[in-house]
């Protein structure tokens, strides 16, 4: 039979077409994954900072701004001597809090107002220097004997003022969806860190409302997140049968954990001692609460909320046992920041596949 070879050619060639546009296709697709790996990981480095922190000295000493070298803790001598106060930023139950300079420096003192709760100054002291970390803020120095603490000063301050900073004209270009889901991220850290302490697994007591969450962590100027009170920080021990009370008062509101509310009803009044004691997953369930906050209402966040729906249902079981550990949390948090990200890197990519 004689052969048609342009026959065979005109059959094959539509073929070829199609698998070579496909295969230049993939490996554009290949090629711009490799782009956004990069970019994720640049990303991450630059809003996310590292587990190890290089910034980060031995213990007993520290270092800020540009200096390079480690320097131990001031002590009461050094800081009585080297440390001016400015004037005084904020005062709580505990302490009254000083902005001050210490070699040209801002930096801040605290100094305990009431002479009753010097153990839960001395408790907060004995925690800032155990837990000093990239979650913590910078101890430079302290005296028992005057109950006085000098840490590291944050001219943002506290959350309580996220929405206002992130007004000002020079801040608006980090209020996005992807900024305040890093600070949501940073938090949740904080939690993750506090659990698997160096100590042990620590609860965040001082958290009975939104506002008081928001008071206990500073916002660094660089857009993270620190932890800045530890005052009432109790260790649970659950294999061993140790939970936890925060405060000896009744707690009520749907912030606070189910278990943090007094069980009897109206017709039993609280009695501390009847309250039953409880452990860490009050700080899981004020998680979504938190988030929402940080969130805010820009374009993108309501996308943020809907991803992250089942872990905040899951924060919200009314059974702790039932509820993710924060480590879970983070990770469903990261999760869903890089799969946001490369959705945002790559629109229509799966529609092109």
């Amino acid at each position: 039979m004689e052969k048609k070879p342009h026959f065979v050619r005109r059959e094959f060639l539509p073929r070829e077409v199609p698998s070579i546009s496909l295969a230049l296709l993939l490996a554009a697709v290949l090629l711009l994954n490799a782009l956004l790996y990069l970019y994720l990981n640049k990303f991450s480095s630059s809003l996310g900072r590292v587990e190890t922190d290089p910034g980060l000295c031995p213990f007993g000493h520290f270092k800020f701004g540009a200096v390079k070298n480690c320097s131990p803790w001031l002590s009461c001598e050094a800081i009585n001597r080297e440390v001016r106060k400015l004037k005084c930023v904020g005062e709580g139950a505990v302490k009254k809090v000083f902005l001050s300079e210490w070699k040209e420096k801002k930096v801040v003192l605290s100094q305990l107002t009431n002479s009753d709760l010097k153990e839960d100054f001395l408790h907060g002291l004995k925690m800032l220097k155990a837990l000093q970390s990239k979650h913590v803020v910078r101890l430079l120095g302290y005296c028992e004997q005057q109950f006085t603490i000098l840490t590291e000063y944050h001219p943002l301050g506290s959350l309580r003022g996220l929405n206002e900073t992130l007004h000002i004209p020079k801040y608006k270009g980090m209020n996005t969806w992807h900024r305040r889901l890093m600070l949501a991220i940073d938090y949740v850290s904080v939690i993750r860190y506090l659990h698997s302490s160096p100590l042990g697994t620590l609860v965040m007591c001082d958290s009975n409302d939104l506002d008081k969450v928001l008071s206990q962590y500073l916002l660094t100027s660089d857009f993270h997140v620190l932890v800045n009170d530890l005052d009432a920080l109790p260790l649970v021990n659950t294999s061993a049968g140790r939970l936890v009370k925060c405060g000896h008062r009744e707690l009520r509101g749907e912030f606070v954990a189910p278990e943090q509310r007094w069980p009897y009803g109206e017709d039993l009044p609280f009695q501390d001692d009847l309250m039953p004691p409880y452990d860490e997953k009050t700080d899981i369930w004020k998680i979504p609460d938190v988030s929402n906050f940080f969130l805010g209402h820009v374009e993108g966040s309501d996308i943020v909320r809907l991803h992250l729906f089942d872990i905040h249902a899951a924060c919200k079981k009314k059974d702790p046992a039932e509820r993710p550990s924060a480590q879970e949390v983070l990770d469903t948090y990261r999760k869903v920041l890089t799969l946001l990200i490369r959705e945002a890197a790559m629109p229509g990519t799966r529609e092109m596949l």
